[in-house]
C-alpha cells in the first residue's frame, strides 16, 4: 500500500502554491502591457546580481512570447549603490544593461541621494541611465497603482 510521505506532501503543497500564483497573473496576450517593478534596497552584490538576472530573464521571456512589457528597477536606501559609479559592485553590467535589454527603466531615490550627499559632502555620481525620482518607496506605490507587479529578489 502506498503511503504519502512528508516530502510528497511538501511537493504537492508547493505545486498547489505555484499553480495558484501562476493564476494570479495571467501571462496571456490579453494584457495591453505586462508591468514589473523590482525593488532593491540592499547594498549586496548578490542581491544586485539577482535583480539584474530577474530583469533580464523577465524581459527575455516577454520578448520570446512577443508580449509587450515594461520593467522598472527602483533603488533606494543602500540599494542605490547599484547605480553609483564609484561603489556599484556590478558597475560594468549595470552601465550597459538598458542598451542590451529594452523597455527597462532604472529609478534612483532622490531622498537617498540627498542623504548620501549630506553624509559624504558631495552628490554621488550615478550611471547615465538612472533617472532620479523624488522618493523610491513612493515610486513603488505609484507603480503598484498603475498595475505593476512589485517583487524584491
Amino acid at each position: 500500500m502506498f503511503k504519502p510521505t512528508k516530502t510528497l506532501a511538501a511537493i504537492a503543497a508547493t505545486a498547489a502554491l505555484f499553480s495558484g500564483a501562476a493564476g494570479a497573473h495571467d501571462s496571456g496576450a490579453a494584457h495591453d502591457m505586462h508591468k514589473l517593478a523590482i525593488q532593491v534596497s540592499d547594498n549586496d552584490a548578490g542581491t544586485m546580481t539577482k535583480v539584474l538576472n530577474v530583469t533580464a530573464n523577465a524581459a527575455k521571456a516577454f520578448q520570446a512570447e512577443g508580449l509587450p512589457y515594461e520593467i522598472e528597477v527602483v533603488a533606494y536606501n543602500a540599494g542605490l549603490h547599484l547605480f553609483r559609479t564609484d561603489t556599484s559592485p556590478v558597475l560594468e553590467r549595470v552601465s550597459g544593461f538598458t542598451a542590451s535589454v529594452p523597455d527597462v527603466t532604472f529609478s534612483a531615490c532622490g531622498n537617498t541621494i540627498a542623504g548620501m550627499t549630506k553624509k559624504e559632502g558631495a552628490e554621488p555620481a550615478l550611471i547615465e541611465t538612472a533617472e532620479v525620482v523624488p522618493a523610491g518607496v513612493i515610486r513603488l506605490m505609484e507603480l503598484a497603482d498603475q498595475g505593476y507587479t512589485i517583487i524584491r529578489p
